[in-house]
């Protein structure tokens, strides 16, 4: 596929204007390679590396670089890699190794750096150094006159490769990632979720075919909200902090900005200039914009938002002052309340793209930003594509680079949450959006979007813990206390607070369950736990359970422990739990299992288990009913916790945290 200087946009793009001789003695060879650094986090980096042929035609290639401070390739697609050291070596996939004269191909790959990340120097194709023109050599027996049968003359720029399936499935991410924003930079897609009370939040998701996604980043590195109680301390943020929010990116400074209001009175701004790190804050602003949509018009910021009452705003050209505000439109008792504003522009129209909660779609449209707006329903009362889910709804319009729309949603599916689900679009003659459905319903699947197959890392896996910092798909219950935890070596976890319930213990750290169900296992060394300890995993919402370690008295044991629950009146705490089985430990280490059950409907397990030689597992206690009511609004996660009852100083090695 095709990432080329459209890239360059999203953070450091490093054009090689470089060249290099064909394998073959021929008439002339020659070659130039952009090697673009697409995204870049903590420990981590994407690239994108495009080869034009300047010489003759060729049959197959292979590019080689040296990498200068140790970088190391742990995922490319549209080719195949070894790598020896510091010395790269990628080969062409059956689809682009032929490659006519002035054609192109591209691939790309996601590694990993450590102290720094450099540019390589030079490349080399097929074994000769790059020059920057072509150069004359011996001319071959027989002369290529024409590009070669058997493979594609150009790479593939459109089209999907044959590798690729021809359909999607619903849901797209079987994950919860609600309140979704999506966005298309270059041929690199977005999607911004709602976290609430989970830190660092706003996860980012990234795609290039709409189908394949993963973890990106946050825009919201710590939940900084001019609150302690974000911190768990002097109050508890359950379902506060960040709701709907807008994310959009600004061409005209090539950056990207996340918008949220927080309980419903102030609005904060962040900004970035790569989608997946970097963040930081940019303005509050003491204004509500409630559910809010984001768009440059001409550079010029407007803020869609409201709930019922529906109004536009422009911002400031920095976004951190609101220069006008008015009521656009007012929904009609017919209709009931219209919420999660989504703005965009199309042609000479403005489109307001707004949800009825929890199963209706309608749009609003104006040749001007102020309105008037006329109004269409786009869905009411669809059945949706997942089996007991809900009718999607919310999220956002995206346009591919190929002129297609689509309409990523997401479905209620408790207890495992909102799942992201897409679906076409199409525009009628005057102008209106048209959800493409199948049978009447939402699509269970639909025709994959006509762009290159990107195949990513799975959002489920295992992690040792042996990076620099936590990855992208890990999120603390809570602003975590940064000072009793470490990674590098296992994830350590010192208790961080003293209690005897688990929601007001700092310091959880979750991971989303993947759907319809999935299996998380945590190697746990707990010999460094002190009396009073409770460390383990967890099924984690506002009805928990969890199987772990309690030191009591030198001792320890495996616990069962369920009944932790919450009130849906304000979120405190309305019981803490109790052992429902337990057994005698000891050795220092121990393996722990959920295995979930997160299908929507009511009724749903989770059961416990543990091993202590990481191969053999023993069932622990009943199995746990999921809460499949959705006023916590976050579906339940995997979480793995570590406090105290009597004092602080115990802590615990997390060596190994695998969802399959």
């Amino acid at each position: 596929m095709r990432r080329t200087v459209l890239a360059a946009m999203l953070t450091v793009a490093v054009g090689a204007g470089l060249t290099a001789v064909a394998g073959t003695a021929s008439a002339a060879a020659g070659c130039r390679v952009t090697y673009t650094v697409s995204s870049q986090w903590q420990g981590g980096f994407g690239a994108d590396v495009k080869i034009d042929n300047l010489g003759d035609p060729l049959t197959g290639w292979t590019l080689t670089w040296s990498f200068a401070s140790g970088q190391s390739i742990t995922q490319l697609w549209n080719g195949s890699v070894t790598q020896s050291g510091t010395q790269v070596a990628v080969t062409n996939a059956s689809y682009n190794g032929s490659l006519a004269t002035g054609a192109s191909a591209s691939f790309g790959f996601n590694g990993t750096w450590t102290t720094a990340n450099p540019v390589p120097a030079s490349f080399a194709l097929n074994g000769v150094t790059c020059t920057g023109s072509t150069a004359p050599t011996t001319s071959p027996t027989t002369s290529p006159t024409t590009a070669p049968t058997t493979g594609p003359t150009t790479a593939p720029t459109t089209a999907p490769p044959t590798s690729g399936p021809s359909t999607f499935t619903n849901p797209v991410v079987w994950q919860d990632f609600a309140d979704g924003d999506i966005i298309r930079v270059g041929d690199v897609y977005y999607y911004s979720a709602s976290t609430m009370h989970y830190s660092p939040g706003a996860p980012v998701l990234r795609s290039y075919d709409l189908v394949n996604w993963e973890y990106a980043g946050h825009s919201v590195p710590r939940l900084d909200f001019d609150s302690a109680a974000y911190d768990l301390s002097g109050g508890r943020a359950y379902v506060k902090g960040i709701w709907a929010s807008a994310f959009n990116y600004r061409p005209s400074n090539s950056t990207y900005y996340w918008l949220g209001c927080t309980e419903f009175n102030r609005t904060y701004v962040y900004s970035s200039t790569s989608a997946g790190s970097g963040w930081s804050k940019k303005a509050k602003l003491n204004t509500c914009y409630y559910d809010a949509g984001l768009l440059f018009d001409n550079d010029t910021p407007y803020v869609a938002y409201g709930n019922g009452t529906i109004s536009v705003a422009q911002l400031s050209t920095d976004l951190t002052s609101q220069v006008r505000s008015q009521t656009v439109y007012t929904t009609p008792s017919s209709i009931g309340t219209l919420e999660g504003s989504r703005m965009y522009k199309r042609g000479n129209y403005y489109y307001i793209w707004l949800t009825r909660p929890a199963n209706g779609q309608y749009v609003l449209r104006s040749t001007s930003p102020w309105g008037p707006y006329e109004q269409r329903q786009v869905l009411l009362n669809l059945p949706g594509p997942i089996s007991g889910g809900g009718v999607p709804h919310q999220g956002g319009l995206v346009q591919t680079q190929n002129g297609e729309w689509y309409y990523m949603a997401f479905t209620d599916a408790y207890p495992g949450g909102r799942m992201p689900t897409m679906a076409p679009i199409s525009w009628s003659s005057d102008g209106w959006p048209v959800l493409q459905t199948v049978n009447g319903r939402w699509g269970s699947s639909y025709p994959r979007p006509n762009l290159p197959w990107h195949p990513l890392t799975p959002m489920t896996g295992t992690d040792n813990f042996t990076g620099g910092s936590l990855g992208p798909q890990y999120e603390w219950n809570h602003n975590p206390d940064t000072s009793k935890f470490s990674v590098g070596n296992g994830l350590k976890l010192s208790t961080a607070t003293v209690t005897n319930d688990l929601y007001n213990a700092r310091n959880t750290l979750t991971r989303r369950i993947q759907g319809p169900s999935s299996t998380a296992t945590v190697e746990l060394d707990y010999s460094a736990m002190a009396n009073g300890d409770r460390a383990g995993l967890a099924m984690l919402r506002d009805q928990s359970a969890w199987i772990g370690i309690r030191k009591d008295n030198g001792t320890t044991r495996v616990s069962m422990t369920n009944g932790l629950t919450m009130s849906t009146s304000g979120w405190t705490t309305t019981g803490t739990g109790s052992e429902a089985a337990g057994a005698a430990v000891s050795g220092g280490k121990i393996w722990l299992r959920v295995n979930a059950n997160i299908q929507p409907g009511s009724g749903r397990t989770a059961t416990f288990s543990y091993s202590t030689n990481g191969s053999t597992f023993t069932a622990l206690g009943p199995a746990f009913t999921l809460n499949s009511d959705w006023q916590f609004f976050m579906g339940y996660r995997f979480g793995i916790f570590n406090y105290a009852t009597s004092a602080l100083g115990g802590a615990v090695t997390v060596n190994q945290f695998g969802v399959s």
